[in-house]
């Protein structure tokens, strides 16, 4: 223990030398950056400490049509493990004709908040017992239908 502490007392001592070297390569990548945007750099901001953030460029969104939104809420439904893809349509029910009890049911619409990216309160899921009621949901949340 008391080496592994001389070593740390050892390189805090030297913080020079872990400044010098350690930026280096940081250097050199924001050197290429900015050589490649033909903006001039100043030499005292590269072994400064200032953060450099990249942003990911906008995306727009687009709102998905009624086939798709079908498509990826069966996609969903034939995924899960306890389905048998020969007996699902959109008119299936979860529970009588799949056979899934209540906790699949959840797992499903978990499935469903995952795939969409929005989270469905408890008592819209209750009511979500065929896919064609998630459909319907799915479009209404994302203003498909007007």
């Amino acid at each position: 223990m008391a080496g592994i502490v001389k070593n740390i007392r050892a390189l805090t001592r030297n913080t020079y030398y872990l400044r010098t070297y350690s930026l280096r390569p940081l250097a050199v990548s924001i050197n290429k950056f900015h050589t490649a945007r033909q903006e001039p750099v100043k030499q005292h901001n590269l072994l400064s400490s200032t953060q450099i953030r990249f942003y990911s460029p906008e995306v727009k969104r687009t709102k998905p049509s009624a086939e798709e939104i079908k498509e990826r809420v069966l996609k969903v439904c034939a995924s899960y493990d306890k389905v048998t893809a020969d007996k699902l349509n959109l008119n299936s029910h979860f529970i009588n004709d799949l056979g899934l009890d209540s906790l699949d049911h959840v797992e499903v619409i978990m499935a469903i908040e995952d795939e969409f990216g929005f989270e469905i309160p408890d008592a819209d899921a209750e009511k979500l017992l065929k896919p064609a009621d998630i459909v319907r949901y799915v479009g209404d949340k994302e203003d498909v239908y007007e």
